[in-house]
């Protein structure tokens, strides 16, 4: 139903928690490399555990050919400097959600060219509080996309 996109992700655990998550959740999961990692990679696979088999995963060279065969499809921007709350947007099914690298978050020309479909969570406003673990805010907006189209095919 969703479709997650972890542009360069960077951190093997992180990467693997999100594929469980995708994978319990009936979403796809679409990593863009580089990556900071083997996708054989033991933390990956750890975190993963056995749910690697129920995991739809696409793999692309970089941001360009993503965008190149997904540049039609709906477009949301996951970032800290998104100028609406992830649940001022509608979900549709299908959507893309990226989310860009641990120590960068998505390019800048990308959070530019898609400015109306970039979303944020809200946090504390403290320069400490940078932004939530990777893992955990792909968990909040799934949640919140599965909530809005009332949990498809789940009990």
């Amino acid at each position: 139903m969703l479709n997650i996109v972890l542009v360069e992700p960077e951190i093997p655990a992180n990467t693997g928690n999100i594929a469980r998550t995708c994978a319990i959740t009936g979403s796809s999961l679409h990593l863009v490399k580089p990556l900071g990692f083997s996708i054989d990679d033991k933390h990956l696979k750890r975190a993963g555990l056995d749910y690697w088999d129920l995991l739809d995963i696409h793999i692309y060279e970089n941001i360009d050919e993503f965008l190149q065969k997904h540049r039609n499809d709906n477009l949301i921007l996951a970032t800290t400097k998104g100028s609406k709350y992830y649940t001022e947007i509608e979900y549709l099914p299908g959507s893309y959600i990226l989310f860009g690298k641990e120590t960068k978050g998505l390019p800048e020309e990308l959070l530019k060219a898609h400015a109306d479909n970039c979303i944020k969570i809200p946090m504390l406003k403290n320069k400490k509080a940078r932004s939530l673990n990777l893992s955990n805010s792909v968990a909040i907006i799934i949640y919140e996309a599965l909530r809005q189209n009332n949990f498809p095919n789940m009990f």
